[in-house]
């Protein structure tokens, strides 16, 4: 009987997947990502690249929020600032929209450090209060900088092609989105097997702790919103070239709250978590309008309840995640694990 997962080289105990099961996951997820595009109809495709871009600006959040302990509700604008950037860049500049994205994340990594400045004084209540202003600040500045952004026009991004072709259709996005959701994951998770990680980590757990240690606070804060921003900025710029119409009313408040429930959601301080927290809290919408579309003829009133019905289950499952599961759908996932690998004797 398996008692254990035992390792005899240190090679085999630094890899990424360590059992033959989780090696079998990974593989059947690839195919599923790789066969999916051609069996999906428009519709599910859009679903799948709306999924794979909050997969990113979550995974973007958790580094900051899950792995670092720096709450953050400015989520909203740092998307704000990748993807009006790389409009920007590509309708102005006519830099490539290949290579704006790239530069947009950097930008926003540099707006995101300076806005995590304060957080070397600031913490819990005090922090989110200081980030909800720089989610303010990055919209006031949006909407009143007429003569760059457009105010509050918005602002209308070439189409992006390669090679004569357009990439802002949803077969052809599907594998830009899902490639970076790839590289944002690997990077992720490769980040906290490095001693910037384990600083991360340690500032959360005890951050007056690991000063002691010789982490320099300053430093790691920042640096943990410079790398939370990056990403963010990447998700942004996705939107950006996707749409390729970039208005301020899509980087409200509201984003930034419904990003910092998906990492609730999902599991803090887990890439896993991401992926399931925005994987659940995008198609839930889509998933509740479709149900009211399918008893409308038992119910036809149920259209008008719809919008408020999707704003009601928004806040139920927070609250009721936070009751019974607040570790969220990644410990939901790894006690189905569990009790399969350790079957019968669950004990």
């Amino acid at each position: 009987m398996e008692s254990g997962i035992f390792h005899t080289t240190y090679q085999a105990d630094m890899t990424l997947r360590r059992t033959h099961a989780q090696k079998i996951r990974v593989v059947l997820l690839l195919l599923f990502v790789i066969v999916f595009p051609f069996f999906a109809d428009r519709y599910l495709l859009n679903l799948a690249n709306q999924v794979g871009i909050a997969i990113v600006g979550a995974i973007g959040l958790n580094i900051l929020v899950g792995y670092t302990g720096q709450i953050s509700l400015g989520q909203g604008g740092f998307m704000a600032v990748g993807a009006y950037t790389t409009g920007l860049l590509t309708k102005i500049f006519g830099i490539p929209w290949y290579l704006s994205i790239p530069i947009s994340c950097f930008f926003t990594a540099l707006v995101g450090a300076i806005f995590g400045i304060p957080s070397l004084r600031l913490k819990g209540l005090y922090l989110a209060i200081a980030t909800i202003a720089s989610q303010e600040i990055i919209l006031w500045v949006v909407t009143h900088w007429n003569v760059v952004t457009g105010g509050v026009d918005a602002l209308v991004v070439p189409n992006p092609t390669l090679f004569g072709e357009r990439m802002n259709t949803d077969f052809n996005f599907y594998w830009i989105i899902w490639a970076c959701v790839g590289v944002t994951a690997l990077l992720t998770v490769n980040l906290f097997r490095t001693h910037w990680g384990r600083a991360f980590i340690a500032i959360r757990d005890q951050d007056i702790a690991a000063s002691v240690m010789g982490i320099n606070l300053f430093r790691y804060k920042l640096l943990a919103f410079a790398v939370s921003s990056f990403f963010v900025g990447l998700a942004g710029a996705l939107i950006a070239h996707y749409r390729t119409i970039v208005t301020w009313e899509r980087f409200t408040i509201d984003v930034s709250v419904l990003y910092l429930a998906m990492i609730i959601i999902g599991g803090l301080g887990s890439v896993s978590g991401s992926f399931f927290g925005a994987t659940f809290m995008t198609l839930l919408p889509a998933v509740l309008t479709n149900l009211g579309r399918a008893v409308k003829d038992y119910i036809p009133v149920i259209d008008s309840f719809i919008p408020y019905i999707q704003q009601a289950s928004f806040g139920l499952v927070i609250i009721l995640f936070l009751i019974f599961e607040p570790e969220g759908l990644r410990k939901i996932w790894n006690n189905i694990k569990d009790y399969f690998r350790l079957w019968p004797f669950s004990y």
